[in-house]
């Protein structure tokens, strides 16, 4: 497990917060390494319940040393609100134990103001933004038109860098949404609450992860969001603005050179999604909320009803190919407990023509899902910590699972806690 990757197999809120948390007693160093707070990761530990956004889940682990890469939306507002929660609750923190790169850009206050605008403009068309202003955010990356989190280690250069891009900034928001402009002393006083506080986390990560890499240190890479929200090869549009895949952790974290060993791919015992786009495998009705209440399907960071539907076996093939997974923790086994017959997507129909692949986006929209039904277990498992402690119908579902997808299912969740795992 020298360089090992945590990622998601489907849409996301597949219960990686729970494996990092869980598997950070083997690593050293832990990593985000893209995407923003527009995200929840839920862990239940000795400190309590929470619902990380920013922070990588290996901050409870005394010891660990926690990275916010360069790929990441820096949101210093939402990071700056969860450091102090989570030191509210016991968890330490400091320069030794958190480290944010010089080289990640912030987001700033009117990237969440543009989300928002733009998802009002899209009205019925919209993508179903968590309004966190992720979209906007990457897009100026990407035009060369953030800050970096190291310019506030140089004040002058920065209001100067700042005040050109509140000039574009607010042309945008006056000329083509009809949006108050922002002042200079309206960002100003914006980084002097939660920027200044950052500063002394800030460093080269690059250059300290390099040691740790040269020190034979273990590091585990933290992605999220999931493989159908990965900007090149999920659902798009739908999607998120970066990359999710394991593939992209060596250049978000700022270790290039990196070499990943290990990915392991987290995937529900059956499917949820929040937000807009295709979702083959959906139920509704009393069908889903059943589900929904059974799983407490809610949105970590929007506390949004999840869309939800049976495990879908073309989509976990597709998320496991392009995570290029080599085990699988399936989480949330505990959920199905109350189903006489539990449903599975195994394929997808097109007008009669059954496919078990995962097709081009914009075909996803006319295809029907092809279910059958496996045998349920109706008793209580969340109390199993070996796999002879689960029923025979709950072994036969995982051992049918670790078959069709094609890979193998090392890790098996009966429950949120830490502790409600089964190693395989």
């Amino acid at each position: 497990m020298a360089n090992c990757a945590i990622v998601g197999i489907n849409w996301g809120d597949e219960g990686k917060g729970r494996m990092v948390d869980l598997l950070t007693e083997n690593f050293d160093v832990v990593v985000r390494y893209q995407g923003g707070g527009n995200a929840g990761h839920t862990v239940i530990n000795e400190y309590g319940k929470f619902a990380l956004h920013l922070l990588p889940s290996g901050i409870f682990r005394k010891g660990v040393v926690n990275v916010l890469g360069n790929g990441v939306a820096l949101d210093p507002e939402n990071l700056w609100r969860e450091m102090r929660e989570v030191a509210r609750q016991g968890v330490e923190l400091s320069p030794e134990t958190l480290k944010l790169s010089d080289r990640t850009s912030l987001l700033l206050p009117w990237h969440r103001d543009l989300d928002e605008l733009e998802e009002k403009r899209l009205a019925e068309k919209k993508y179903g933004s968590t309004k966190q202003g992720i979209a906007p955010f990457y897009s100026d990356k990407y035009q060369k038109k953030t800050i970096l989190a190291g310019e506030l280690l140089y004040p002058q250069e920065l209001r100067q860098h700042l005040a050109d891009i509140m000039e574009w900034k607010n042309l945008i928001l006056t000329k083509v949404y009809g949006a108050p402009a922002y002042t200079m002393e309206q960002l100003e006083k914006w980084m002097e609450t939660y920027c200044e506080p950052l500063k002394s986390y800030l460093c080269d990560t690059g250059e300290f992860l390099r040691g740790a890499q040269e020190a034979g240190k273990n590091i585990l890479f933290e992605a999220q969001l999931g493989s159908l929200r990965d900007l090149d090869y999920g659902i798009y549009p739908y999607t998120t603005s970066s990359n999710t895949t394991a593939a992209y952790a060596p250049i978000g974290s700022g270790l290039p050179s990196a070499r990943i060993q290990e990915v392991i791919g987290v995937v529900k015992a059956y499917s949820t999604c929040v937000g807009e786009g295709p979702f083959v495998c959906e139920m509704f009705g009393e069908e889903a909320e059943a589900l929904r209440k059974a799983g407490a399907e809610y949105g970590a960071k929007t506390g949004r009803p999840r869309r939800v539907g049976p495990i879908d076996l073309v989509a976990t093939r597709y998320g496991i190919e392009v995570q290029a997974a080599t085990r699988l923790a399936l989480t949330k086994l505990d959920v199905l407990s109350y189903l006489e017959k539990i449903p599975v997507c195994s394929r997808y129909s097109f007008e009669g023509e059954e496919t078990g692949r995962f097709p081009f986006p914009t075909r996803l929209k006319d295809a029907a899902p092809v279910l059958e039904y496996r045998e349920g277990w109706n008793c209580d498992i969340s109390s199993a910590r070996r796999w002879e402690d689960l029923p025979r119908a709950a072994r036969e579902y995982v051992l049918f699972l670790e078959q069709e997808l094609g890979c193998p299912i090392s890790y098996v969740s009966v429950g949120p806690e830490r502790e409600s795992i089964i190693l395989r």
